[in-house]
């Protein structure tokens, strides 16, 4: 299995960017499933329901969130009746959406994706993500899929490497997003689980995580005069994980950061073997 994971979209740089790379890393990569974080897409904060299709449309196969879930009050109803978009699974009961699901991949195989939210310095009212996932993952056991990926959508990167270890040798990937910049720990840890702290957002990275820097340097020098806040619009450098997988095992066997345009350093794994 061959899957590539979209770190948060941001604005409409961070659409064009999806639009503009992933159709090709489809074919480079051979890719069979493709999970992008959507939570950010539409202005910097939520995701309408244009857009949500729009992503669909270029080939992401699973949308997930995050705390801006529900940003956008019109994408609820999208949220109810399309199984491909994901909120964290650890909000409390009667929360819209769901939280995980099981998809078919374009090779016929099945794939489960879930997400959780972190408590850490994040959302203490959120159930304990650990539990959650547990719940989850006992609810697959009889699942015949060939691949299980968990997000982990937290500010700490403690929290977020506890999950993975937590889970490692049990899922394929547990990567991270929420934070927006790309972190150098791509690995696979010693149970066979892909993991990175965060992946990174695809947007503006001469920006502060995503925004203007002018109005996001004012939020933190000045008191009761701020400018509109608001997306940067530069080149936008797309930023996923690729992660090759054994079908049988659901373990990884690859693991390695995608970076593509804009101001930081390229990244782009060799095609996929036939």
């Amino acid at each position: 299995m061959r899957t590539l994971i979209i770190g948060d979209i941001v604005g409409r740089t961070g659409r064009n960017a999806v639009l503009e790379h992933l159709p090709g890393l489809i074919d480079r990569l051979s890719l069979d499933f493709v999970i992008a974080n959507g939570e950010n897409a539409t202005h910097g904060f939520g995701l309408s329901p244009e857009h949500a299709t729009a992503l669909l449309g270029a080939g992401v196969d699973c949308i997930i969130l995050g705390n801006h879930s529900f940003d956008r009050k019109e994408i609820i109803p999208m949220m109810e009746s399309d199984d491909r978009i994901l909120r964290p699974l650890n909000y409390p009961a009667g929360t819209p959406g769901r939280g995980h699901g099981v998809f078919t991949a374009r090779n016929g195989l099945r794939v489960g994706v879930a997400q959780t939210i972190g408590r850490l310095f994040m959302n203490p009212d959120a159930d304990n993500p650990f539990l959650g996932i547990d719940e989850v993952l006992a609810g697959w056991d009889e699942e015949p899929m060939a691949a299980v990926f968990v997000d982990s959508h937290a500010e700490a990167t403690s929290e977020k490497m506890a999950l993975g270890h937590y889970l490692d040798g049990r899922v394929t990937a547990v990567e991270g997003t929420h934070t927006h910049v790309p972190t150098a720990d791509v690995q696979i840890l010693p149970g066979g689980t892909a993991f990175q702290t965060d992946i990174g957002m695809t947007g503006d990275y001469d920006s502060v995580i995503g925004m203007t820097k002018e109005s996001s340097i004012q939020r933190f020098t000045q008191v009761g005069e701020r400018s509109k806040f608001g997306p940067a619009e530069g080149e936008a450098t797309f930023c996923a994980l690729f992660v090759e997988s054994d079908d049988a095992t659901r373990l990884a066997i690859r693991a390695e950061p995608v970076r593509l345009g804009g101001r930081l350093s390229a990244a782009l794994p060799e095609p996929a073997a036939a």
